[in-house]
């Protein structure tokens, strides 16, 4: 019940020790293309370019904007916890020019600030923003954000490597530009994959690009000659067979209980999860309307020994509960609900060795 990686589905492990088959195999080959029409379902978008990049979350932020972003290009950053920092980190990194928007931890991006910013620097190219910020528990208004970049004529980039599977997301109706999440969180895969979407404005943008994108293994304008579908595959890398493996069968199996039921799967569990910890007298870091079903983040109750009491948990419990980040560090828990693991029996067991260990 950490932040992540999350417990993964018995069905997902078996899948992976599968038999390795080359990737350039026409039955692997096949199984890409599935994999491409059940993220597209994942991520509710029509969106051809749509993939899994063979490393994790991290390198999906990267790859959006070393492809998007160019030396001299001015992004809006928004910030509200550890990853909107590393947003406009990778900003600088190619060059760019970061302007950032800041609100307080574990509270939502401020679409108010947000369209203040924009008016204020009218050349801003890009608006980056994570969607559910991992590390304070916050969830903020996505679709609200990337209309408010689309009247500026700014293409957005979003994180949803906590929110994919677990929350609404719905990339086209929203229009998002550019998407990555993570295999680890609520689709209750193994680690090492992040899937990414890139819309056709944002496609054009890549293409219309006057410097060669500065990572050759992230360029998608490469990438996409192996995952297109379209005629011969050309190689670009050994791609990681068994984890692809693992990915498509998490998603076979959201596509099994229905995006929409798993969204309220993830809610109903949220609500048992938090009716038991608030009569355990924790309190929510984050207001009640943007909390993230999925990552409850709780104050520790004064005079408790944070280390101590995960320590205790983990061993005695194999229950792993995560430490606050950054300036909540040791101030806070970081208690998951993700995919496979929002499930009664682990609120139950949660609660229970709380209940006993803080009385």
């Amino acid at each position: 019940m950490g932040p992540g990686p999350s417990d993964v589905y018995p069905q997902v492990l078996a899948a992976q020790a599968r038999p390795t088959v080359g990737h350039l195999d026409p039955l692997f080959i096949g199984m890409m293309d599935e994999l491409k029409k059940l993220l597209q379902y994942a991520f509710q978008t029509e969106n051809p370019m749509t993939i899994a990049v063979s490393a994790p979350g991290s390198a999906g932020m990267e790859t959006c904007f070393v492809n998007l972003v160019e030396p001299g290009e001015k992004v809006i950053v928004c910030r509200n916890g550890v990853f909107g920092e590393r947003m406009r980190q990778n900003v600088e990194r190619c060059g760019g020019v970061a302007v950032c928007v800041d609100n307080a931890w574990g509270e939502p991006v401020s679409p108010e600030q947000l369209e203040l910013v924009l008016q204020q620097h009218p050349d801003a190219r890009f608006v980056a923003f994570v969607h559910a910020e991992t590390s304070t528990g916050a969830l903020s208004d996505a679709k609200t954000l990337c209309a408010l970049a689309r009247q500026h004529d700014c293409i957005s980039i979003v994180d949803a490597v906590t929110s994919l599977g677990g929350v609404e997301l719905r990339v086209d109706e929203w229009g998002i530009d550019a998407i990555y999440s993570g295999s680890q969180k609520c689709l209750s895969c193994v680690p090492g994959l992040s899937p990414v979407s890139f819309s056709e404005r944002a496609v054009a943008k890549i293409k219309q690009r006057k410097s060669p994108v500065q990572s050759w293994f992230l360029d998608q304008s490469l990438v996409m000659g192996y995952w297109s579908g379209q005629g011969k595959r050309s190689y670009h890398h050994t791609a990681p067979v068994n984890s692809l493996y693992a990915l498509h069968e998490a998603l076979r199996l959201l596509a099994a209980e229905g995006l929409e039921q798993a969204w309220q799967r993830h809610r109903a569990m949220h609500q048992l999860l938090a009716d038991g910890l608030t009569k355990l007298g924790l309190r929510f870091v984050v207001a009640q309307p943007y909390r993230l079903p999925q990552l409850n983040h709780v104050y520790i109750p004064q005079g408790v020994d944070d280390a101590a009491l995960r320590s205790t948990l983990l061993e005695h419990y194999n229950l792993e509960l995560g430490a606050g980040l950054g300036e909540m560090a040791g101030k806070t828990w970081r208690i998951g609900l993700m995919g496979y693991g929002a499930r009664r029996e682990n609120i139950a067991l949660c609660l229970q060795a709380l209940s006993l260990h803080l009385s």
